[in-house]
């Protein structure tokens, strides 16, 4: 699996999957593997927009991909879009668990199917897919599993209680699992982006100055997780200055700390977004 003297893994004729491929951080992903010569498999709930996703990615005649439907929650779905995506482009070395949604409000408001909704997604789906793809993986030696958190599975934000509890919970998850099947040829890695330029996390009620040190486009962590998977290092942060900015501020008396997080903008980030762009988001996340 390796190639240059340097141990990175060359990805020409890996197959990689990836959920929640239809848009946004899952798309980019998609186009950037397929740019460094693998073959691509992209799952998303929303079956029409992923086959035109597929149909537009492989526009390129030397591009593989292909789009099935997938619905994270239900592991019976997991399996049958693995299955078939081995059918078509061979055995699985990479598995991209991105498959993710971050409604914002406060706890108190949050209705108790939504809580469930982004467990189930962001967590149990990230769970399902590490058990497919890890039994896969064992059973040939080898394979990759990347799962993407987020730098709020750091710490927490106002407004996205639960949704920093799965990021918490998948940080946690990915680290104990990379332990235990690195001996066995299995690399896993996490993945943390700060704000991506995608409709999931748009509408932050942030100070301006601070933007060019939190927010990255969608294709800045598309490189992240294929170097990630060329390199095999199982920790990575977007934009990786944030991460330090964060540690730094986390060793600061509690006091300082609220300080920083309000003149950052962190304690208003999705507290108090922009309403009408998070309502477009959530008015899709209702029709899903």
């Amino acid at each position: 699996m390796t190639g240059a003297a340097n141990g990175e893994v060359s990805l020409g004729g890996k197959v990689v999957a990836i959920t929640g491929g239809a848009r946004g951080i899952g798309r980019a992903t998609a186009e950037a593997f397929l740019r460094a010569g693998a073959a691509v498999a992209i799952g998303d709930v929303d079956v029409e927009l992923v086959a035109k996703t597929a149909v537009e990615l492989g526009a390129d005649p030397d591009a593989k991909i292909i789009g099935l439907p997938l619905n994270v929650t239900d592991r019976e779905s997991f399996a049958t879009f693995l299955d078939r995506l081995e059918e078509s482009l061979g055995p699985l070395d990479v598995l991209v668990n991105n498959a993710g949604i971050m409604p914002t409000g406060l706890f108190a408001d949050e209705d108790e199917a939504m809580t469930d909704r982004i467990i189930d997604i962001n967590l149990r789906g990230v769970v399902h897919g590490s058990r497919l793809a890890a039994g896969r993986f064992l059973a040939r030696g080898g394979g990759h599993l990347i799962n993407i958190a987020s730098l709020a599975g750091t710490q927490g934000f106002p407004g996205l209680a639960t949704y920093c509890a799965t990021k918490h919970a998948v940080v946690g998850f990915t680290s104990a699992l990379h332990l235990e099947l690195k001996e066995h040829g299995v690399r896993v890695s996490a993945v943390l982006p700060g704000i991506v330029r995608t409709e999931l996390s748009a509408g932050a009620n942030m100070p301006g100055w601070i933007e060019p040190m939190t927010t990255v486009d969608p294709e800045d962590v598309a490189q992240a997780i294929v170097r990630a998977v060329a390199t095999g290092k199982p920790l990575v942060t977007v934009p990786r200055r944030l991460a330090a900015i964060i540690k730094s501020a986390q060793l600061l008396p509690y006091r300082a700390q609220l300080v920083v997080a309000r003149f950052t903008g962190a304690t208003t980030a999705y507290a108090q977004p922009d309403p009408e762009i998070r309502e477009r988001y959530h008015r899709r996340l209702r029709e899903q």
